[in-house]
């Protein structure tokens, strides 16, 4: 090709938008209050839980711990055995179809308000401010030259980033061992080796995820952003602007002689917002939420903070800013329940109270049985029909129990149970047992006979029975 037919080529612009700074600024307010006050109370559980002290029987003295060696997860008077795995599919259920039933209703609260990576970035954002100043002096920091003052303040700054990624990263990994024992060995030297890799990965996770990424995190990382549209309805709380009231007929013009009192911008035909800017600076993902919604909005509420701030300063009815549904801005009827998120309620509603069946009447003691297929049965030296079954206990007390394993059911029927009839477990174990049946044949009548597995305890009180079917050769003449 040559020079002059490569110069006529288009130019083409680059898919990837470099990441614009964002510097957002302190706000005041009701809202802003309240994701403090969740804040402390998110971060007191997660740090604070796996130091609470809670007296069992058998286990350890720690409210939560997750021991995956012992297989056992304990949470406070609760043990979850691995046979109960398929609670925490429940919980996932009841996780999922609630932030969909609370998405249908309130719009991305959750993001807002309860969702890790806002959690962490605002403590991020804290420390930043504590460190380098509010949002004109953090711009003016970052656009200044590097000297001894912007070394020490970016220094001070990502060493406090990375003690809070580090105690975050520990605190999650002292959910999976005894917290006292594990911090002496995580510090000396003589932990185990995932304690430390799961320690490192979730520091630079968080690090780079709180403090470098931040929103892009939201905005491209995080699928919510992206399908939480199909969950949003015209009635749907989000934050917005009130475009009409906002802009009226001349749109947004800031104070001047003859348009600073309320009435004369509505007599004028100017709206309130006087195009101040404090909503966009103060959104921790760039976005202006006068250009309506958009799916980066993670209904954090805090332009709601800044424009009330702003209307309350210069007497103008709060609001412009707030917590609608687009049918309440267009004067339409509102539906919050509609057939979508009552389905949502329901599956909720149904998934709590069959997990919460499920666990409530557990048993203490569990028993499996399955027969050995191969041979299903044979024939002993004095003519008997022997069956094979293999019967497995779990002890689910918090303390050791005794059990005697019987079968009944068929007439002069015999049995043996390997390593033995009297059984002891453990709390919190299980056993596998091999045991014989042996009928004659002329006291079974046909092919297929049913008896019973019987668990009895130390009182001779029966806990548990299992059915179980004895196979006999076809009876003659069929």
């Amino acid at each position: 090709m040559s020079t002059d037919q490569s110069a006529k080529l288009p130019e083409y612009e680059s898919l990837y938008q470099k990441r614009i700074p964002i510097y957002p600024r302190s706000v005041k307010g009701r809202y802003r209050s309240i994701k403090y006050a969740i804040l402390l109370l998110a971060y007191g559980v997660y740090f604070l839980l796996p130091w609470l002290p809670w007296s069992r029987a058998d286990g350890p003295d720690q409210s939560v711990l997750f021991d995956i060696v012992g297989r056992r997860f304990y949470i406070f008077d609760l043990t979850v055995f691995a046979q109960d795995i398929f609670w925490l599919a429940g919980l996932l259920i009841i996780a999922a179809f609630l932030l969909f039933f609370v998405t249908g209703i309130a719009g991305r609260v959750f993001c807002g308000y309860f969702c890790f990576q806002t959690l962490w970035t605002d403590v991020f954002m804290f420390i930043e401010r504590l460190v380098q100043g509010d949002r004109n002096a953090r711009m003016k920091l970052a656009q200044a030259p590097w000297s001894a003052r912007k070394v020490l303040r970016m220094s001070a700054t990502w060493l406090l980033w990375l003690g809070v990624a580090f105690w975050t990263g520990f605190s999650f990994t002292l959910y999976w061992g005894e917290s006292g024992q594990l911090l002496h060995n995580f510090f000396t030297g003589s932990a185990p080796f995932p304690a430390y890799a799961t320690t490192l990965f979730l520091t630079l996770t968080t690090f780079v995820m709180a403090g470098l990424a931040r929103e892009q995190v939201c905005t491209y990382m995080c699928p919510y952003a992206r399908f939480q549209g199909a969950m949003f309805d015209s009635s749907t709380l989000i934050v917005a602007y009130d475009e009409r009231r906002g802009e009226r007929d001349k749109g947004r013009t800031k104070p001047e002689k003859g348009l600073l009192k309320h009435e004369e911008r509505i007599a004028a035909g100017v709206g309130d917002c006087i195009d101040c800017g404090y909503c966009v600076q103060v959104c921790p993902v760039g976005i202006d939420i006068r250009n309506g919604l958009q799916y980066q909005c993670i209904s954090c509420a805090l332009c709601i903070d800044a424009c009330n701030t702003i209307m309350k300063a210069i007497d103008y009815p709060r609001g412009l800013i707030r917590y609608t549904s687009e049918n309440q801005l267009n004067n339409k009827p509102v539906h919050r329940f509609s057939l979508k998120t009552v389905g949502y309620g329901l599956v909720v509603i149904l998934a709590s109270i069959l997990l919460g069946w499920s666990i409530s009447t557990r048993t203490q003691v569990e028993m499996s049985v399955q027969q050995v297929r191969q041979p299903l049965y044979v024939t002993l030296a004095d003519g008997s029909i022997q069956n094979r079954f293999e019967v497995k206990i779990n002890n689910k007390q918090a303390s050791t129990a005794s059990y005697q394993l019987q079968a009944i059911g068929i007439e002069n029927m015999n049995w043996e149970v390997r390593p033995a009839q009297e059984i002891q477990l453990a709390p919190g174990h299980s056993a596998m047992f091999q045991v014989r049946v042996w009928v004659r044949p002329e006291h079974l009548q046909q092919h297929e006979t049913d008896f019973v597995f019987t668990l009895t305890d130390a009182r001779q009180d029966v806990i548990v029975r299992k059915a179980a079917t004895f196979i006999a050769p076809e009876p003659a003449g069929k």
